[in-house]
């Protein structure tokens, strides 16, 4: 089997009173293994969902349930590979972001093995998503579906509703374990497993049923006196140092600045607290960071090696970056927001989207395989490409761009939810508003490139005077 791994994601996730408004947020970027593969935004409705699942990679067939919700999704814009749909939230507003992908060792391989027919990234937001009625359903029924077709390589997904939020790692070839983060902190996930200390006995936990006895009977717990699942399934190797810990290190940092913490640390903490009620914009701007402020900022002053020496959050690789959230101070039928933004992080803005929709808004529902500006996807690329070519130049035209974009839908939004409840059709009206947030999106961003345009072009090299 050819596999095509997105491996380079980093996870963020809000319980409903560590965040600033009473919501939880799951959020993840979706990084490539390259830089350009085209995603797109799309509804996927009850009818439209498969009866007989084929995954494209590992061929693994799957009858599915007749009773499929209507779910919004974000999944690769090129046939192929699969739907790799990554994330979306249902009508029964439960969020789910699948996947980030995770590290592990050969003790747990060597027990477990991956198998090469099971299911992967391709394939489990379609399997899960529109099945599942809370966050904890969601869990049980990931982890059923991984018991009985296996995996073929280390994920993590995440799953909430109102009131939970879970993260779920897979084990081997067919085990798992899950944990609630509790209301009131939040975490940070990058590339490698992440779950470190764990309670078999408690009430916020769900695993596969052996797990227990699987770590007894083969020896798989290095520590004397505590139950890590870090240390006992996953990795603390040198790419950690280089590749992960740093992403967690620096989102730590920026909620908690008294943390004394270094960034090649193995064992940065899993669930965290802060005094900061956390916000959208401040999601945004960790699975945006390229370590501001820092000698570790590929933009900043530091040294040659010390820029290069952490691979950043925000990066060329980012595809897209998915902020859903599901609001307690709004009605039902307005609570999930399906935040989203294109391309490399630094460079874009992201949009809250409604998801009690009909449809999704033309610019984010056809892109196109090719570059195409009309598309977000291909002008959030191009902005970032011309971005990353002089920052310093840049950086002030791109950072008004992003807030502006942002307070005006914010504005719109908040319009929105005021008169929703007097539409007879919300669900049309909200697809309405929706495109209007688009038409935002759309408007600044241009805007952007015009100004990028007048600043960048007057420093070509290819220029002559009779004046030089």
């Amino acid at each position: 089997m050819t596999k095509r791994i997105k491996g380079s994601c980093t996870t963020v996730l809000v319980g409903k009173k560590a965040s600033i408004d009473g919501s939880t947020m799951i959020a993840r970027n979706e990084d490539g293994a390259g830089p350009l593969n085209p995603q797109k935004f799309i509804l996927v409705k009850p009818e439209d969902q498969p009866k007989h699942y084929k995954a494209v990679l590992s061929k693994v067939e799957i009858d599915l349930p007749d009773n499929p919700l209507r779910y919004s999704s974000t999944p690769d814009a090129t046939d192929g590979h699969g739907i790799w749909a990554a994330a979306g939230i249902n009508s029964d507003n439960v969020a789910m972001t699948a996947t980030e992908t995770i590290t592990s060792n050969s003790r747990i391989l060597g027990v477990d093995p991956l198998v090469d027919d099971g299911i992967g990234e391709e394939d489990i937001t379609t399997i899960t998503l529109p099945y599942i009625h809370s966050a904890r359903e969601g869990v049980t029924r990931l982890g059923a579906l991984l018991e009985r077709y296996g995996t073929y390589e280390m994920n993590a997904m995440a799953f909430s509703d109102k009131d939970e939020v879970w993260y779920f790692e897979s084990i081997g070839g067919h085990h798992w374990a899950a944990i609630r983060i509790p209301d009131d902190a939040y975490v940070i996930a990058p590339n490698r497993l992440n779950i470190s200390d764990y309670d078999f006995d408690s009430e916020d936990t769900l695993f596969a049923a052996d797990l227990p006895e699987l770590i007894d009977t083969y020896h798989l717990n290095p520590d004397l006196n505590q139950v890590n699942l870090r240390h006992i399934f996953g990795s603390a190797t040198i790419k950690d140092t280089r590749y992960n810990n740093p992403r967690a290190w620096y989102g730590q940092k920026y909620f908690n600045p008294e943390f004394e913490t270094d960034p090649i640390d193995q064992d940065l903490p899993f669930i965290c607290r802060t005094d900061k009620q956390i916000s959208v914009e401040d999601l945004k701007f960790v699975l945006s960071s390229h370590y501001q402020n820092t000698e570790y900022d590929p933009y900043g002053t530091g040294s040659e090696a010390d820029k290069k020496k952490f691979r950043p959050i925000g990066i060329n690789r980012n595809q897209e970056l998915h902020i859903l959230q599901i609001r307690n101070d709004v009605p039902a039928e307005i609570a999930g927001i399906h935040w989203l933004a294109f391309g490399p992080n630094t460079f874009n803005a992201v949009i809250p989207f409604y998801a009690n929709i009909n449809d999704t808004p033309e610019a984010y529902k056809n892109t196109t395989s090719n570059c195409d500006p009309a598309n977000m996807y291909w002008l959030s690329n191009i902005l970032a490409l011309l971005g990353d070519s002089n920052f310093a130049l840049y950086e002030d035209q791109e950072n008004l761009f992003e807030e502006n974009t942002v307070a005006d839908c914010r504005n719109i939004q908040i319009k929105a939810d005021k008169e929703a409840a007097d539409e007879s059709d919300v669900t049309a009206y909200l697809t309405d508003v929706n495109a209007k947030m688009a038409d935002v999106a759309k408007k600044y961003a241009n805007t952007l490139l015009g100004q990028i345009l007048a600043l960048g072009e007057p420093k070509m090299k290819l220029q002559f005077t009779l004046n030089d």
